[in-house]
């Protein structure tokens, strides 16, 4: 390839990339902007390294190239202390600092950690408390029930500004992954499992979110809406919810269905103990619970648990 061609196809690289927009650099909420700059001090700390060795080994090339004959030559060459000093403490300073970071960083950003600031000198207030949302990964969809509000959305996500979030995640059939870039990182969905997510938005604001795990033909199709609000606006939205369907055992099993490319539903109730009956993989009325504990509200006479310190699961009484 010639070196006009080159230019040619770098300027149209360049071009292409002016229509980008690099959310996980320009994050909206705090927990990403740490993550964002944990990224950009470690990428200083590795460049500190890398760049002057390309630039030594350019300068070396160049300066003991064959046509220079004013380099000094010395074949019997072998050691040099000060060299080794430098090719062996740089490196090693570098990734005791990268070490330091990383570890302090990681429990700082522990996802499962409960919030202690809103944003750089904003501590969270003692009186706040936050806004519990449990996310359910469908095929091939996603489910949010507010626990506190009493409803239930598809598809749709929002919060207030400013107010510690509480995701508490989980997944119906196969492993997913919970992601919005410009809230915090992702993290995964499992079946029969909860995983948690403390997070909290900035700016107001829509902003997109996904699956960032292949799940199957649908998986393309997986993404949602997260709004950031004013507390008012968070309270209207509420209320358009409330005026939805009613989320029970029976329209959670059909929802439950593998489907793609669903439109945003809202739901103004929510039956009771329903993500925890997800969770536990119980959401049919006969069927046992993880825990070893009948579902709730099944109505099946024909069906109980044994006590506690036996621990054994449900079972029909005539196998006992």
């Amino acid at each position: 390839m010639s070196m006009k061609a080159l230019r040619g196809l770098l300027v149209l690289t360049v071009v292409l990339l002016t229509g980008c927009h690099t959310v996980l650099m320009s994050p909206s909420g705090d927990v990403a902007l740490q993550q964002r700059n944990l990224i950009i001090t470690s990428l200083i700390l590795m460049l500190i390294i890398i760049v002057p060795v390309i630039v030594l080994t350019l300068l070396f090339a160049w300066r003991y190239r064959a046509s220079n004959k004013d380099a000094a030559y010395d074949p019997e060459w072998n050691h040099s202390t000060m060299l080794e000093l430098l090719i062996w403490s740089a490196p090693l300073l570098i990734i005791i600092a990268l070490g330091a970071l990383t570890w302090v960083s990681a429990h700082k950003l522990d996802p499962f950690r409960p919030l202690d600031r809103l944003s750089a000198g904003r501590p969270v207030p003692a009186d706040v408390k936050p806004l519990t949302v449990d996310v359910v990964a469908l095929d091939w969809k996603w489910l949010f029930i507010y626990p506190e509000q009493g409803i239930a959305t598809v598809n749709e996500l929002a919060a207030p500004v400013d107010r510690p979030i509480q995701f508490k995640i989980t997944a119906s059939t196969v492993m997913n992954s919970f992601f919005i870039p410009a809230l915090a990182g992702q993290i995964y969905a499992m079946p029969g499992m909860e995983t948690t997510l403390h997070a909290v938005i900035n700016k107001p604001g829509e902003f997109e979110g996904f699956s960032a795990n292949y799940s199957g033909a649908g998986f393309s199709g997986m993404h949602f809406k997260f709004h950031g609000m004013s507390e008012d606006g968070f309270a209207q939205w509420v209320q358009q919810a409330k005026a939805g369907g009613v989320l029970n055992r029976d329209a959670y099993l059909q929802l439950a269905q593998p489907s793609e490319n669903d439109p945003v539903r809202r739901y103004s109730s929510v039956a009771p103990g329903l993500y925890e009956s997800i969770v536990d993989g119980c959401v049919r009325g006969k069927q046992a619970c993880a825990e070893g504990m009948t579902p709730p509200d099944t109505g099946d006479a024909g069906m109980h648990t044994a006590n506690s310190a036996g621990g054994m699961a449900a079972m029909p009484a005539e196998q006992h």
